[in-house]
Order: structure tokens, then C-alpha cells, then sequence
């Protein structure tokens, strides 16, 4: 994988000769890492990709470009692109609005493939942050997370208050079972925090991971 998102400026670098003016593009869910589908671009379809911020495949049975999602509104909303050593193949990583497949499932490759890629233990936390999003957006009769949101930033930012102390009395005077439900009602309420302001887990990560790379010296603020 190469350093950075490829851009318009670099279509004349890819190899489509190789596959008679296609380039095959693995689709890879932007947040769980699942395998979601393989289409072929051609330098319309890539362009328009990058264009629109939406996946573009050339359907070689239509003959046409075709977005996905154009039927059933079922988007491949785009977030980057990285191409291969070789230039002639892309990993298009995307936000799926909806299933992907149209058999229903989430991945083309079947659902299996999905709890596969999901069984990894930090998996859930990208489809929690997904389901608290859907909740803000839906606002759910009886949802728990549609009212802390109703409810504004400022009982949000108590809830969180609140179950940080309970997860440090845990740590001093609880069972390691203690521990880790209030440790999960904490990062629950983070992940809400963090949705009403707009905010992605991922961003967090980011910068957990900068300042691990940075290799400065040890403070409050490098904590790994």
C-alpha cells in the first residue's frame, strides 16, 4: 500500500493496460476492514469516483459506468484509494449505506465473511459507533442513546463523568468483571460524546497512533 490516497493526478500512473483499459478495485468497508465487493474501473469510472466522492464501476454488462447504489440507494460513499506495487489493481475504501450486495448481505462475499471480519474483538467497536450514529439520525421511540441525545452535550458529558468514577472505584474495590462492565459503559458513553460533537473514534485513533510514531519523550500526553 502506498503512503497516501492516489488522486486525479496520478490516473496516467496506473497500469489499465495490463487489463485491456480496466483496473480491478477490491471495495473494503472504511471502519471494519470487511471485504465488500470487486468491481473494475476504468479511467472514467475513476475519475467520476473520485469526483463525485462516491464508488464508480465500469459494468462491462451493462457497457457503462454504473454507481453503486444507483438503483437502490445502497451508496458507496468514498473515503480513499490506495493502489498496489504494480499500479494495476486499487483498494477503494468506502462507507456502505446499506447492504451491498443484492442478495441483502452486508458483503458480496456473503455474510459469513462478515462475522468472520467481525470476530475480531475490536471489531464492534466500529458497528457500536455505526449504531450510535443511526440512533442520533433515527431517533427511535424508547432507544437509551436517542434520549442522551435529546438530552444535549452537557448530560452527556455527566454521563461520561459519572461512569469514568465508577469504573475507578471498580478499579480500587471491584471484581475484574466490575472492571470491565463499567469500562464498557465508559467507552459506550465516549462513543456518544463523541457522535454529538460530530467526532469519529477513528479521529482518536489517529492521534494515539501520531503520537506513538512521534517517539518523543514521555509526558501526561504520550501515554504508549
Amino acid at each position: 500500500m502506498v503512503a497516501a490516497s492516489i488522486a486525479l493526478s496520478a490516473l496516467e500512473t496506473l497500469d489499465f493496460a495490463k487489463g485491456n483499459g480496466f483496473i480491478p478495485a477490491v471495495v473494503q468497508h472504511a471502519e471494519n476492514g470487511t471485504v465488500l465487493m470487486v468491481g473494475y474501473m476504468n479511467r472514467e469510472a475513476l475519475t467520476a469516483t473520485l469526483t463525485r466522492r462516491r464508488v464508480v464501476f465500469f459494468s462491462r454488462t451493462k457497457a457503462r459506468l454504473w454507481e453503486k447504489g444507483e438503483s437502490s440507494g445502497h451508496f458507496l460513499e468514498l473515503e480513499e484509494i490506495y493502489t498496489d506495487c504494480d499500479r494495476d489493481t486499487l483498494l477503494v475504501r468506502a462507507r456502505p449505506r446499506g447492504p451491498v450486495c443484492h442478495l441483502g448481505t452486508e458483503s458480496c462475499f456473503g455474510d459469513a465473511q462478515a462475522r468472520a471480519m467481525a470476530s475480531h474483538p475490536l471489531a464492534f467497536m466500529a458497528t457500536l459507533e455505526e449504531i450510535v450514529g443511526n440512533r442520533l439520525t433515527t431517533k427511535p421511540e424508547g432507544s437509551y442513546t436517542a434520549a442522551l441525545f435529546q438530552a444535549g452535550r452537557a448530560r452527556i458529558a455527566q454521563k461520561l463523568g459519572e461512569e469514568s468514577l465508577e469504573v475507578a472505584l471498580a478499579a480500587v474495590a471491584g471484581s475484574d468483571d466490575e472492571v470491565v462492565g463499567e469500562a464498557a459503559d465508559l467507552v459506550y458513553h465516549l462513543l456518544v460524546l463523541l457522535k454529538a460533537r460530530g467526532l469519529k473514534l477513528e479521529q482518536v485513533s489517529k492521534v494515539l497512533e501520531g503520537r506513538h510514531c512521534a517517539r518523543i519523550v514521555p509526558t501526561d500526553k504520550s501515554l504508549v
